[in-house]
């Protein structure tokens, strides 16, 4: 049976992806791919020859996928450290959804991601300890990726607001034709550190731009926080 995800609002949209509450499990997020985005038209926005390759290939959750099941195989549950898990797919009302572990804090509200947290907290000294010590996981574990987005990582946090963890939820995967499982572990470190660089980066630009009457952007920015109440588009309809 096809699991109703119409009659609730996302929590998150990224540049491909609608992001829901599994219905039979508030610890599980489906992500299904926005109607407005089919894989034809990513295609033809695409520059010879990236224009040529197969729909399947520009399809967010059959590449998360994969690269979800070869971290596993390759690394194993130490992945788990640093990056949300992955449980397959289901069918839905709004097409095939990608399930994967939903990061929530405490109090049982979605975890916000790092570009909101530094947003709303400045780059505080426990946020800084978090990063330091996601970074050293990262890198002695040679995690493949495309570059760190700060939308693309979770800070989860205790009851009372202190950070337990963070983990990445999207953007795994080499960028490059040449998988990264070709390399050697002191070049797959090298690359892994590089991106923690990028990482360090980023995080300076978005420091630069806080103080500004809005938020940059939409990405990494929650719709809402998980709350029961706000699930149902009819509940909201009726409040």
């Amino acid at each position: 049976m096809s699991i109703q995800l119409s009659n609730q609002e996302p929590f998150a949209k990224g540049g491909n992806r609608l992001c829901f509450i599994h219905p039979d499990d508030p610890g599980l997020v489906i992500k299904v791919r926005r109607p407005d985005r089919p894989l034809e038209k990513k295609r033809k926005a695409k520059k010879f020859p990236k224009n040529l390759r197969p729909l399947s290939s520009l399809d967010d959750n059959l590449e998360e996928f994969k690269v979800m099941r070869s971290l596993d195989k390759r690394i194993g549950e130490s992945v788990y450290q640093v990056v949300s898990r992955c449980h397959g797919f289901v069918e839905t009302d709004l097409g095939k959804g990608l399930v994967s572990e939903l990061v929530r804090d405490g109090n049982q509200k979605i975890s916000h991601t790092l570009k909101q947290y530094i947003w709303d907290n400045d780059f505080t000294e426990e946020c800084q300890q978090a990063v330091t010590e996601f970074a050293k996981t990262w890198t002695s574990l040679c995690v493949p990726s495309r570059d760190l987005l700060l939308h693309n990582i979770v800070v989860q946090r205790e009851l009372d607001g202190s950070i337990t963890r963070l983990l990445v939820i999207d953007g795994l995967g080499s960028p490059n034709l040449v998988p990264d499982s070709f390399y050697s572990r002191p070049a797959r470190k090298n690359r892994a550190e590089k991106k923690i660089q990028k990482l360090h980066e980023k995080i300076e630009q978005l420091l630069a731009q806080r103080g500004a009457e809005e938020f940059p952007g939409y990405h990494g920015l929650l719709i809402h926080d998980g709350d029961a109440s706000l699930n149902s588009t009819d509940e909201r309809s009726e409040n």
